[in-house]
């Protein structure tokens, strides 16, 4: 956490952004401005095949100004109001740092 004083409206500790719905824990890919592209695997079933196959999702989440956020950490992030056309998410809290 940074030491100053966070002034996000749109943070969910100190602004007044309430959260709601669903989470997700995934790797920050990418980071523009104070939006990070979480990215996570899973498995899908195929029925005919009779077997599991990997595929990866991606959301868009808002990257409140009192975390500090690097690429590839594995975060926590939650639903909110749609904050822009793609940002439906905002980061909660850091699980682990990048591996070095």
């Amino acid at each position: 956490m940074k030491s100053e004083e966070c002034k996000d409206k749109n943070c969910p500790f100190h602004g007044k952004l309430s959260v709601r719905g669903r989470q997700f824990k995934g790797t920050v890919k990418k980071i523009v401005g104070k939006r990070a592209v979480i990215e996570w695997e899973r498995y899908i079933y195929h029925p005919k095949y009779e077997r599991y196959s990997k595929s990866k999702s991606r959301i868009h989440a808002h990257i409140p100004s009192c975390l500090d956020v690097k690429q590839e950490e594995y975060i926590l992030a939650q639903e909110c109001r749609p904050l822009s056309k793609i940002i439906h998410f905002v980061i909660i809290k850091i699980l682990k740092e990048e591996k070095k």
